[in-house]
């Protein structure tokens, strides 16, 4: 009713909301509770943090934020107040697949075997493609991660699913990060990674090939999971209107949210970057 005095009198609204004029006006009257105002103080800060990530964080990443910035709050209590105040994350959308994997080149075995726990950089590293909607037509996402940071270590963008956009990839990720012979790449079974061609060049670079089982996606579960999260946080239902807006976001999301500020449960909700950084300062 107070919401709406600019629109409706008092004693229409009250009518049809069968209440008292009277009972109204003394719950106006009424000093507003210390809890209340706490929570509308904490609503405005979930607002902010959801503003700045773009609303791409649920409830534990939030909550973490929040006890970051030295207040302690459970996250059922956030979550409550992200439902009242309309601040909840996007929703997901459902995935499509992309692996081509009807085709003639014999697959690598399993190596990694659901092993996503490694404890030293540059020894695992997951890769997966999936596609993007643009007005100009699709264009497909190939990604690198290390398995002991999640970092985005090597990525490219392609307008075909030829092999292309996972050699530039890799080339960025080898450039980056300096891997050492013996690493293990693992992958679908897409024609992409099991081509001669990309076969030979991890031969070359001393690298060891890895490959899911044929339809499990769970082998490769990290790497589809970031796809996942990447839809839901930077495309939802969204068509780019070019391809050189489409990796425009696609570059923001990965280079400045993903790799340097997104908080990952997995690794203690730090950041990749910043997990990375800390390992670092132990180790010192």
């Amino acid at each position: 009713m107070k919401d709406q005095r600019s629109f409706h009198s008092v004693e229409r609204m009250a009518k049809v909301l069968r209440v008292s004029r009277s009972g109204y006006y003394a719950w106006i009257k009424r000093a507003e509770s210390p809890r209340s105002r706490e929570n509308k103080e904490i609503r405005k800060r979930i607002e902010g943090i959801q503003e700045s990530v773009k609303y791409r964080y649920g409830s534990p990443r939030v909550t973490e934020v929040l006890r970051r910035k030295g207040l302690p709050i459970g996250r059922n209590r956030v979550a409550r107040l992200m439902r009242e105040g309309g601040f909840s994350a996007r929703p997901r959308k459902k995935y499509r697949v992309t692996t081509k994997s009807d085709h003639l080149h014999p697959p690598a075995a399993n190596l990694l075997g659901r092993n996503f726990t490694v404890g030293l950089p540059n020894r695992v590293w997951v890769s997966d493609i999936t596609y993007v909607a643009t007005a100009e037509g699709w264009m497909y996402l190939c990604v690198i991660l290390d398995l002991y940071s999640r970092k985005v270590v090597g990525w490219a963008m392609s307008r075909s699913l030829g092999s292309d956009a996972v050699h530039r990839a890799l080339g960025m990720a080898c450039v980056r990060r300096r891997p050492p012979e013996g690493l293990l790449f693992h992958s679908d079974r897409g024609v992409q990674y099991a081509s001669k061609a990309f076969r030979r060049t991890l031969k070359n670079l001393g690298f060891v090939q890895s490959m899911s089982r044929k339809g499990d996606c769970w082998d490769n579960a990290c790497a589809e999971s970031f796809f996942k999260t990447l839809k839901t946080e930077l495309i939802g239902a969204k068509i780019f209107l070019s391809r050189r807006e489409a990796g425009t976001a696609i570059f923001e999301y990965i280079e400045v949210f993903y790799n340097r500020l997104r908080l990952h449960s997995h690794i203690g909700y730090l950041s990749p970057m910043e997990y990375e950084a800390w390992i670092d300062e132990k180790a010192c």
